[in-house]
């Protein structure tokens, strides 16, 4: 029997849908008929990683705005349904990862030709963090995929099928368990330790470290050669077994630490460049395409 709370739940996540209106450029209510929000998706960034993505004013549509292709949602199962926030004491039961992230995608990627950005040749990315009960939430993750399954890339029967958008599935993830679904839309987040595990990039398509636990370096003065060396081999022994690469934790105030930092993960091919300020890496990678 469905909860009250998910009644709710599925009540405000499918007003959000009716009522938010992306496209290309912004639209007013005179122009659409309604109240509509508009929202003007920017030119895709392939390395934008909006970082606790739901903190912004505008959960996803900020970061779309900014060409993000890649957003974060950290996830908590209470009473069934699917919470967003970083921490417990933040919960809010309007604040769904179907309202804030599934139902909004879906009304852009169903009004837009079935991509994200329409004619973007890459894969938009929903990191979905679990952060409590990790078999039980992936479960609840798992049945709320399929809700939306017209939206997301898949794992069936040993072949990866591709869909406009990827879920990977990072913190407490259940890996065994992923790893013997024969069908599943999840794939794992893994961490520099797994890079030689052998685990195919159809379960493990991503690896994530933090940074300060990997590199001491943190954008004072010159990248240590030994360090910019380590950086250019994990990723070239990632991308030869076809997984891409992200690290948190890396200098996100603004100034020259955090922007030298940010030079040095784009020339060494990093796929997701991580942070929480949206505008200064849609300049940043603007300024260097």
């Amino acid at each position: 029997m469905e909860t009250p709370m998910r009644t709710l739940a599925r009540f405000l996540a499918a007003a959000l849908a009716a009522t938010a209106f992306l496209a290309p450029a912004a639209a007013t209510a005179s122009e659409t008929g309604s109240t509509r929000t508009a929202v003007e998706l920017g030119t895709p960034h392939p390395q934008a990683h909006a970082h606790n993505d739901y903190e912004h004013e505008r959960p996803l549509f900020d970061a779309l705005e900014h060409g993000f292709t890649s957003v974060e949602a950290d996830v908590w199962l209470v009473d069934g349904e699917l919470l967003v926030a970083h921490d417990a004491v933040d919960l809010d039961p309007a604040r769904t990862l179907e309202g804030l992230y599934l139902a909004p995608l879906k009304e852009l990627v169903s009004g837009r030709g079935r991509d994200v950005y329409p004619g973007y040749d890459g894969t938009f990315q929903l990191l979905i963090d679990i952060k409590n009960t990790g078999e039980a939430t992936y479960a609840a993750v798992e049945k709320e995929l399929g809700d939306y399954e017209e939206l997301f890339t898949r794992y069936e029967n040993g072949t990866v099928k591709d869909g406009p958008i990827e879920a990977v599935i990072s913190g407490d993830r259940p890996l065994e368990t992923m790893r013997a679904a024969t069908d599943r839309f999840g794939f794992y987040d893994g961490r520099m330790s797994d890079l030689d595990s052998g685990m195919p990039s159809s379960l493990m398509p991503l690896v994530s470290d933090n940074w300060t636990k990997v590199f001491l370096w943190q954008g004072i003065g010159p990248m240590p050669e030994t360090e910019r060396r380590k950086l250019h081999e994990i990723v070239d022994r990632a991308h030869s077994r076809g997984y891409r690469v992200r690290f948190w934790a890396t200098p996100d105030t603004d100034g020259p630490a955090r922007e030298a930092v940010w030079t040095e993960l784009l020339a060494a091919g990093v796929d997701h460049i991580n942070t929480d300020d949206l505008e200064d890496l849609d300049a940043f990678l603007s300024a260097h395409e």
